[in-house]
Parts: structure tokens; C-alpha cells; sequence
């Protein structure tokens, strides 16, 4: 197993202008109102950068924040307090509708429960973002085709979510996340739903996209998952508590 570097939390690096990375929070905070005056804070001031081309891994146990970075990073949700940039462009004070644009155009989403439409062949499936970017049919139609078959579902892109296998589905899930060529792969628990052999195919898909230039962020609680990216990033009660790079 590769050795580590990891980042002192307590001594903060000295970051570069927040747009030379792709991903720039600081003191990022996300606090729920509970009612009766309490107040849940899920985040507590992470500050964190993420460059272009980088394979990262944000881990941490059920509660820890996690999944709240994750919202917030993939523009589904707004920081209560701090700044965030995406591609230089700061995000975390825009309104719905610009943070919808900008989840189309910048975000490639991998869940764990794929979201496919049911009734949708593959290949309509992975056409719906660019759809909503108003792509004209027949650029859709060799652009979802291209995407396909760079997960190897070209012969499958007729057919439907239920005729296809977990595995088949989590790859066409990935060729949606490709086809609108985001700034970023975000990537949430993408072999949860997966036996070990097809998560193992599946990461080797990842580690293929990362390889050709594509920056990615993988949301797991898995250690064996998170060994594949080349930076942990460890969240615990809504703070970074480790941030360890491999060499």
C-alpha cells in the first residue's frame, strides 16, 4: 500500500488564489435549524482545495459531514456561512435556478442508486443532460453514443435500466456523468449497490477516467474504496480530520 502524507490540521497550508483549483471552500459552514432554538451543525468551517486532474476521496462514518460536503460541493445545497468556488466561479452565494445551471454544465454525478429513468432506453438516459443544456437531437445522439462507449455500453444502449445488469447500469449512470464534459466527476458510495467483483470493474472505470484527465471526488465510508483515489480527505463531526496525500 502506497505511504501517506498527511497534512497537519492544526498548522493550515498556505493555499494558492482560490481560482488556480478547481475546488475552493473556506469556512464553509452548513447548520440546520431543529426548531425550539436548537441548531445542528454539520459543517464547521472547512476549508479545503482541490486542483485540477486530482483523484480525492472525502471519507468519514455515518454523521460526520460527509454527505453534507458532498451537497454542497455538487452545488445541491448552499453553505449556511463561508465561500465557495467552483472553476473559479464563486458558487455558494448564487440562487436555485443559477445553481441548477451550474450543476449541468460543471458537475458529473454518480450515485449509488444510479437515478436512471426507467422507462428510458440507456442511451436516452445519458442524452437527459444534455437536453437540459439544449444540445440539438442529432448532437445529443453521437454525443450519448460517444460516452457509452467509453464504459464499454455501446452495445447496450437500447435497452432499458431493467434489462440491464447493477453493474451495466452504474456504467451508463457514468456515461451521463461524461457526456456534458463537467469540470468534475462527483462520485457518492458508486459501488454501494454493487457485489465486490463489479465494484472492482467499476473503480477500474474511474481510475481509467481519472487517468485521462478527468478531476474526481468519490464520497465513500469504504477504506478499501477510498485506497483507489490519491488523496483521503477525512471529515468527523463536520471538520477535516485528516488530509492525507499518497505518494
Amino acid at each position: 500500500m502506497a505511504t501517506a502524507e498527511v497534512l497537519p490540521i492544526d498548522q493550515p497550508v498556505s493555499w494558492s488564489a482560490p481560482n488556480s483549483a478547481m475546488i475552493s471552500t473556506e469556512d464553509l459552514w452548513k447548520t440546520y435549524d431543529m426548531g425550539s432554538e436548537q441548531q445542528v451543525h454539520a459543517l464547521r468551517g472547512v476549508t479545503l482545495r482541490i486542483k485540477r486532474n486530482e483523484y480525492v476521496a472525502i471519507m468519514g462514518p455515518s454523521g460526520s459531514g460527509k454527505s453534507t460536503l458532498m451537497n454542497l460541493i455538487g452545488c445541491l445545497d448552499s453553505p449556511s456561512k463561508g465561500q465557495y468556488w467552483l472553476n473559479g466561479q464563486l458558487v455558494s452565494e448564487l440562487d436555485d435556478d443559477e445553481l441548477a445551471r451550474i450543476r449541468n454544465k460543471e458537475i458529473g454525478f454518480v450515485f449509488q442508486t444510479f437515478n436512471l429513468l426507467a422507462r428510458a432506453t440507456a442511451l436516452h438516459n445519458v442524452e437527459l443532460p444534455l437536453i437540459y443544456a439544449g444540445v440539438p437531437s442529432a448532437e445529443r445522439a453521437e454525443r450519448a453514443k460517444g460516452a457509452l462507449a467509453a464504459v464499454g455500453m455501446e452495445s447496450r444502449m437500447h435497452h432499458k435500466p431493467n434489462e440491464l445488469s447493477g453493474g451495466q447500469r452504474q456504467r451508463v449512470a457514468i456515461a451521463r456523468a461524461l457526456v456534458n464534459k463537467p469540470s468534475i466527476i462527483l462520485a457518492d458510495e458508486p459501488t454501494g449497490n454493487l457485489d465486490s467483483q463489479t465494484g472492482l470493474e467499476i473503480m477500474a472505470v474511474l481510475d481509467r477516467l481519472h487517468a485521462e484527465g478527468n478531476t474526481i471526488v468519490l464520497v465513500t465510508h469504504e477504506h478499501d474504496i477510498a485506497e483507489y483515489a490519491h488523496r483521503i480527505i477525512s471529515i468527523r463531526d463536520g471538520v477535516v480530520a485528516k488530509d492525507e496525500v499518497k505518494r
